[in-house]
């Protein structure tokens, strides 16, 4: 009998084809022809799956967040509950522990996220000026995070465990425009990934500070009683 071809198996091998010649070459840089020889499947193929480059491009883009996902999953399952949990957690990671996963998995410090966060600055940038791409629901990725982000601030307000007078949506975008920001200068050697982490985490410690704490904190300063 002959051998059941899995789709999305196939459609994920071509994905991750493109992703490791995108991450050498650029996105900007490659074609399906390209991304069939890195895959070792006929162009036929590839064509078949995705039509064009362009929605080749996006789930390109959209199996790099998949494995981001998962990226920040074993960050969490490594670090445990973390900083900002809640009394009674138990192992649950709190509200900051997983901001934090979050933020600083997508800090380029190794190849995968180095890769990850190359491609999507890159997609973002030629959307510009691609009306194919700039067709297509880019933009819905970083909103997911913006809500994901937003909701984790929230969470931690309503727990007692962040301040309660900071706009859980403005630091959000705050955040994730500050991490992308630290990722670029990682990239061209701006700062080191340990620099970047430490403004980063200074930045989550004002915001998941309990209000008690920030109490003990300002009275405890020089020059107060």
């Amino acid at each position: 009998m002959p051998k059941r071809v899995d789709h999305e198996e196939r459609r994920a091998e071509i994905a991750d084809a493109l992703v490791r010649v995108a991450g050498r070459r650029g996105l900007h840089a490659v074609g399906m022809r390209d991304v069939a020889a890195e895959a070792g499947v006929s162009l036929r193929l590839v064509q078949y799956y995705f039509e064009t480059k362009e929605k080749l491009l996006l789930y390109g883009l959209q199996h790099l967040t998949d494995r981001f996902t998962a990226r920040v999953g074993a960050r969490l399952a490594a670090a445990g509950p973390g900083r900002g949990s809640a009394p009674g957690s138990g192992s649950a990671p709190g509200p900051r522990a997983v901001a934090e996963a979050l933020l600083l998995a997508s800090l380029p410090t190794d190849e995968e996220s180095r890769t990850f966060h190359l491609l999507y600055t890159s997609y973002a940038i030629l959307s510009v000026t691609d009306e194919a791409l700039a067709a297509q629901p880019f933009i819905d990725n970083p909103d997911a995070a913006e809500d994901a982000l937003a909701g984790l601030i929230g969470r931690a307000q309503d727990a007692g465990l962040a301040d309660p007078g900071a706009d859980a949506r403005t630091e959000a975008i705050g955040l994730l425009a500050m991490a992308a920001g630290m990722g670029t200068s990682i990239l061209v050697g701006q700062r080191g990934p340990e620099s970047a982490t430490a403004v980063l985490r200074h930045h989550l410690d004002r915001i998941f500070t309990p209000p008690a704490a920030a109490s003990r904190d300002r009275s405890a300063a020089p020059g107060r009683s």
